[in-house]
């Protein structure tokens, strides 16, 4: 019987435990600055795996002044990461300073994904539960399922699966469990940062088993304009910053069309959608018979692969001052604009790496042909990994993104079983070592 098919076998036994696993980590409301519990559970999880574990806060004096470094605002109050080694014979044991090994002598690993969530909105618009977990036709549902704690469970069960095969290492495996991705990658930064790198990493981010080696990065922004307040009556006599915006909006949404139709990258799966412009929220005026004085809006500024993170700025500042330009209101009375919170850069891994060729052949041994290879238009903490640690990383994960940070957020399970397969075969390939005689 090949290796494959063993793990494979392996696999199917563990499928119920394994659900039971992302149902409860499921219900974990691990919201940003409360993934504590959570973080627990997996630690004693990775334990009895016999795992080395170490718990890793992260520390604000630490990364304050990284070059990565996004403040996302939450509390740094027990702000916890988890690092589970199981460690290679031809490793280190020091879980901090794990050292990287060159192709035929045992290459380390990382299988990274995040704890935290997003909020759930308006519960009473859940078909299920948003922490329930419930499984119903083949899909687990709840906040988290998808984005991404499917694919923290698909990594610690196929480390799981080997170990239940007898299998050792070569090189290095690491899990990591960490925080912040959501508002700008500081756990993973903290990891990097604390000096745990690897040959490689994969992130398992929702890619529907696609292999990602490339992201756009995105700015969140705050716009805020001023007008002159006077009452409804008189609003002839006043300035709406709400029609001010308007004018700014429309320009904005022709910028991003338009920086659209001059970038070619055939990997993305939408041409008009790579690095999208989006306002998320608006907020004017304070008295409804009153025409409104201020104005502010936020939003994510969609950056390309290849683009910098000035350049990036420059295009929304410039597409500002062309519409002052030519309105005289805002040509005295300039809209401000304000870089906050989530940073992220653009992430590429060159597909000439080859931990992009050894995770296709572990995936096309698994689902019979190889993975799409594909970029993602949003940000995530593959770029620190890229840009930060140097070494290559790839996204490879079960579930749609697009049902991430919805009321319908659920993952197929068969793609959880399926991944957990791809990972602990690629892990036997990447690291080396031996299934030992029992």
């Amino acid at each position: 019987m090949t290796v494959s098919q063993n793990i494979s076998d392996e696999i199917d036994r563990l499928r119920i435990p394994l659900t039971e696993f992302l149902q409860r980590l499921v219900q974990f409301p691990s919201l940003p600055g409360e993934e504590q519990a959570a973080q627990h559970f997996l630690a004693e999880k990775l334990r009895a795996l016999g795992c080395k574990v170490e718990i890793l806060k992260s520390e604000f004096a630490d990364v304050e002044h990284h070059p990565a470094f996004s403040d996302d605002g939450v509390s740094f109050d027990e702000r916890l990461n988890v690092v589970g080694t199981w460690t290679g014979s031809a490793a280190s044991s020091a879980i901090a300073q794990v050292e990287t090994q060159t192709e035929g002598k045992g290459r380390s690993l990382i299988l990274n994904g995040h704890m935290d969530v997003v909020p759930i909105g308006n519960p009473s618009l859940w078909k299920f539960p948003p922490w329930s977990g419930t499984v119903q036709d083949g899909k687990l549902h709840g906040r988290g399922a998808c984005d991404m704690k499917a694919g923290l469970a698909a990594a610690i069960f196929a480390v799981e699966a080997l170990r239940n095969l007898h299998f050792k290492p070569l090189g290095t495996v690491l899990i990591e469990s960490v925080i912040g991705e959501e508002s700008g990658g500081v756990g993973t930064l903290t990891t990097l940062v604390g000096g745990i790198h690897a040959d490689a990493a994969i992130i398992m981010e929702p890619t529907r088993l696609r292999s990602c080696p490339v992201h756009a990065g995105s700015l969140s922004f705050r716009i805020k304009i001023t007008g002159r307040a006077i009452h409804a009556s008189m609003k002839r006599f006043g300035v709406s910053a709400v029609e001010k915006f308007q004018q700014i909006f429309e320009a904005i949404q022709i910028l991003d069309r338009d920086r659209h139709l001059h970038y070619e990258n055939r990997i993305f799966e939408f041409d008009d959608n790579i690095a999208p412009i989006s306002i998320g929220t608006v907020a004017a005026g304070d008295w409804l018979s009153t025409v409104p004085e201020t104005l502010v809006a936020e939003g994510r500024f969609g950056v390309f692969p290849g683009e910098s993170i000035p350049n990036a700025r420059a295009a929304l500042a410039g597409c500002l001052a062309q519409v002052s330009a030519v309105d005289s209101w805002l040509q005295t009375h300039p809209p401000s604009l304000e870089w906050i919170e989530g940073q992220f850069e653009p992430g590429q891994t060159s597909f000439a790496e080859p931990i992009v060729s050894a995770l296709g052949n572990a995936h096309a041994q698994v689902m019979g042909d190889q993975p799409k290879i594909q970029g993602v238009p949003y940000g995530s903490d593959l770029r620190l990994f890229t840009e930060h640690g140097k070494f290559p990383a790839v996204l490879y994960g079960p579930g749609d993104v697009a049902f991430a940070h919805t009321v319908e957020e659920h993952v197929e399970l068969a793609e959880v079983f399926a991944c957990a397969r791809v990972l602990a075969l690629l892990i036997t390939d990447w690291c080396g070592g031996q299934f030992a005689p029992h």
